[in-house]
């Protein structure tokens, strides 16, 4: 291959590059609106649920410390749940768009009163929820309803999976 051949294969492969890393042709200010609005719509999930958010970190210390909580997984049992969650975590499946009102066809036919019992009547213990990632509202359903529910301290872990995942926290399977 000749020096401008080579040139030329860096250079189209530079531009490949440039174009994957910026999210398939997104500049930086493009991706900073997404990003932007995702954080509006997390803090503002947040205020109306009346819950706090939790990082990946401080979940998993607050599982290595063996704090008294219920870890609610808000993704399908079968999809989801049954090939991976975070340790401990119980399943109970919410939509990921808003529920207002209570939709058995969004909760696998579940009522409120079985999501109370998953949750225990202690409504002063720690409620966590977890779905997949930020953008998945599952995990702001879960919390809202455990809120509507009476209990009082409520947080959610954004992040999901997908952060736990990235880092690097351990997994398990099956129910």
């Amino acid at each position: 291959m000749t020096a401008g051949g080579r040139i030329g294969t860096l250079l189209a492969t530079g531009m490949l590059l440039a174009v994957l890393g910026t999210g398939c042709g997104k500049n930086k200010f493009e991706k900073e609106v997404e990003a932007e609005a995702q954080s509006v719509k997390l803090a503002r999930d947040t205020a109306a649920g009346d819950y706090e958010l939790l990082t990946a970190a401080e979940l998993k210390t607050l599982l290595d410390e063996k704090a008294d909580l219920v870890l609610v997984d808000a993704m399908p049992l079968e999809e989801s749940y049954n090939k991976e969650h975070i340790p401990g975590a119980v399943q109970f499946l919410f939509p990921v768009k808003d529920m207002p009102e209570w939709d058995t066809n969004e909760t696998a036919g579940k009522s409120a009163e079985d999501y109370g019992k998953l949750l225990g009547g202690d409504k002063g213990k720690l409620v966590v929820t977890y779905c997949g990632f930020v953008k998945c509202g599952r995990s702001h359903n879960a919390a809202l309803w455990a809120r509507r529910l009476g209990y009082t301290k409520v947080k959610r872990f954004p992040g999901g999976i997908f952060a736990w995942k990235g880092a690097g926290f351990p997994l398990e399977s099956g129910e």
